[in-house]
C-alpha cells in the first residue's frame, strides 16, 4: 500500500469518528422565553378583555413579545431571582374600577359606596400645590370630614362612603376650607356639579427639604418567606437609590409584621429610624412563620401602625407599602376595621400602597385596592411567566382581574413610587 492510500484511509477515519461524536454530544437546552405580553384569562363575568401590559423601558421585562419555542425547557430557579410586579391606579382608570367592583360585588367585604368621588386641589397663589394642607368640610353647620392633601396638593372625599346611615342624602352643597401655617381659604362647591374643586391658599408655608416616612407593613406568615428573604437582599439597594433621588429627601424607615392569633405573636411594630443599617438587622431578624387559616391580622397591624408609629406631624411624605397574601379577618369583632381605618389614614396624609403577594385571593384582591383606591395610594401584585403560578419565574402575567397595569422588578417598582410622590412637591421646595 503507497504512502498516498495510508494518508487517504486516515483522514476518511477522522472525519468519520468527528461526525460519530458530533452526533453523539447533547444538543443545547433553550435559554427560557419572558414573554412580555400575552391575554390575559377571560374574567367570570366576561366584560373584561385582554391585558394590555406597559414597561418601563430601562426594564428587563420591556422586550418585544417572542413565539413560544415548539418544546419549552423545564425552568431552572436560579439561586436568585427578580420578583416582577404589575401596578394599577384604579383613580386614574376610575370606569373600569367601578366596572371592576360591579363583578366583584358578592365578596364579603367591609364595602363603602365610593361611586361620588370629588377631588379637592389646594394651589398657592402661582398654582403650585400645597402640601399636607389641612382640609376641613361641612353640611351647612355640621361638620363632615378632614384630611390632608397629598404631595400634589389633593385629597379624595367620598361623601357616601363617610355616611352609611345616609343622613346627608338632601345635602347639595359643602363648604370646604383649606389651611395651612396662618393661611386659611373657604369655599363653597355644589353636590354633583363638577368632580374637581380648587382652593387658592396665598401664603402657605413651605417646607424647606422634601422629608419621607416610609413603613414597611409585612406579613411574616409561614407562606411569605419568599417575599421576605427578597425584600431583604434588595432593601439597601431601594435605600441607595431613595437616597439619590433629586429631591434628596430626608427618609425614615418602620417595619410592622403581622401574623394572627395563636401564633408566636400577632403584631410587632418597630418605629421610625433613619438609620438604614438598623433597619436592616430588624428586617434581617424577621422570620417567616405560623398561619394556617387563611386571613390574618391586618385590621390590627394597620391600626397600629397608624396609632403607634412616631408619624412626622408637618410636611412629610407619609406611604405604607403593606405587602401579604391573604384579607383581613372580618370575624374577631375588633373595634376598629380596614374600611375605618383607611378614613383615618386620609385624615393623617397617609397613602397606603399594598402589594399583594402570591396567592391573594378575590377578598384579599378587592380589599388591598379598596384601601389603595381611597387614600390615593396604588395597587401592586406580584407576575409570574404564568398567570396564578409562582413557581413559574418572574414574568408579566397575573390572575387578578386588572386589564391595564404596567410591570416592572419590585425593587424598581417601589423606588418609582416613591419617586413619584416626590416629584410632585413644588419645585421651589425641592
Amino acid at each position: 500500500m503507497n504512502t498516498r492510500l495510508i494518508l487517504n484511509v486516515v483522514l476518511v477515519c477522522v472525519s468519520v469518528l468527528a461526525l460519530t461524536l458530533a452526533a453523539c454530544a447533547p444538543a443545547a437546552a433553550p435559554a427560557p422565553v419572558v414573554v412580555a405580553e400575552k391575554p390575559m384569562p377571560a374574567a367570570p363575568a366576561a366584560t373584561r378583555g385582554p391585558a394590555i401590559v406597559q414597561y418601563d423601558a430601562s426594564s428587563p421585562y420591556a422586550a418585544a413579545p417572542a413565539p413560544a419555542p415548539t418544546q419549552a425547557a423545564p425552568y431552572q430557579r436560579p439561586s436568585f431571582e427578580p420578583v416582577t410586579a404589575g401596578v394599577v391606579d384604579d383613580n386614574q382608570q376610575w370606569q373600569a374600577y367601578l366596572d371592576y367592583r360591579d363583578r366583584q360585588r358578592n365578596l364579603r367585604v367591609n364595602d363603602r359606596d365610593i361611586r361620588e368621588r370629588y377631588i379637592v386641589r389646594v394651589v398657592d397663589a402661582a398654582q403650585q400645590p400645597v402640601h399636607d394642607a389641612v382640609v376641613r368640610i361641612w353640611a351647612g353647620q355640621q361638620f363632615l370630614f378632614e384630611g390632608r392633601t397629598d404631595s400634589g396638593g389633593q385629597m379624595l372625599f367620598h361623601p357616601r362612603a363617610l355616611d352609611p346611615q345616609r343622613q346627608w342624602q338632601q345635602v347639595d352643597r359643602f363648604t370646604v376650607a383649606a389651611y395651612k401655617g396662618q393661611a386659611m381659604q373657604t369655599a363653597v362647591f355644589t353636590r354633583q356639579n363638577q368632580e374637581r374643586w380648587t382652593l387658592v391658599l396665598p401664603g402657605a408655608p413651605l417646607a424647606q427639604w422634601a422629608q419621607l416616612d416610609l413603613v414597611f407593613l409585612m406579613d411574616a406568615t409561614g407562606s411569605m418567606e419568599d417575599e421576605i428573604d427578597k425584600l431583604k437582599t434588595t432593601m439597601r439597594e431601594i435605600a441607595g437609590t431613595i437616597d439619590a433621588l433629586p429631591e434628596r429627601p430626608d427618609v425614615r424607615y418602620a417595619l410592622v409584621a403581622y401574623r394572627d392569633r395563636g401564633d408566636q405573636f400577632v403584631v410587632r411594630t418597630n418605629d421610625f429610624t433613619s438609620d438604614v443599617g438598623a433597619f436592616q438587622r430588624t428586617l434581617a431578624a424577621l422570620r417567616a412563620g405560623g398561619g394556617g387559616d387563611e386571613p390574618e391580622s391586618v385590621n390590627e397591624a394597620l391600626h397600629r401602625s397608624l396609632n403607634e408609629l412616631s408619624w412626622r406631624p408637618n410636611d412629610a411624605v407619609r406611604m405604607i407599602l403593606l405587602v401579604g397574601d391573604a384579607a383581613p379577618h372580618l370575624d374577631y369583632g375588633e373595634p376598629y376595621s380596614y374600611d375605618s381605618d383607611m378614613i383615618d389614614a386620609v385624615r393623617r396624609g397617609i397613602k397606603i400602597f399594598p402589594i399583594g403577594a402570591s396567592g391573594l385571593n378575590d377578598q384579599g384582591e378587592y380589599i388591598f385596592r379598596q384601601m389603595a383606591q381611597f387614600t390615593s395610594g396604588k395597587f401592586v401584585f406580584l407576575t409570574y411567566a404564568q398567570a396564578g403560578n409562582s413557581s413559574s419565574g418572574p414574568g408579566t402575567q397575573t390572575d387578578h382581574d386588572v386589564s391595564n397595569y404596567s410591570v416592572d422588578t419590585l425593587d424598581r417598582l417601589v423606588v418609582r413610587l416613591v419617586q413619584e410622590e416626590l416629584a410632585k412637591l413644588p419645585r421651589y421646595q425641592q
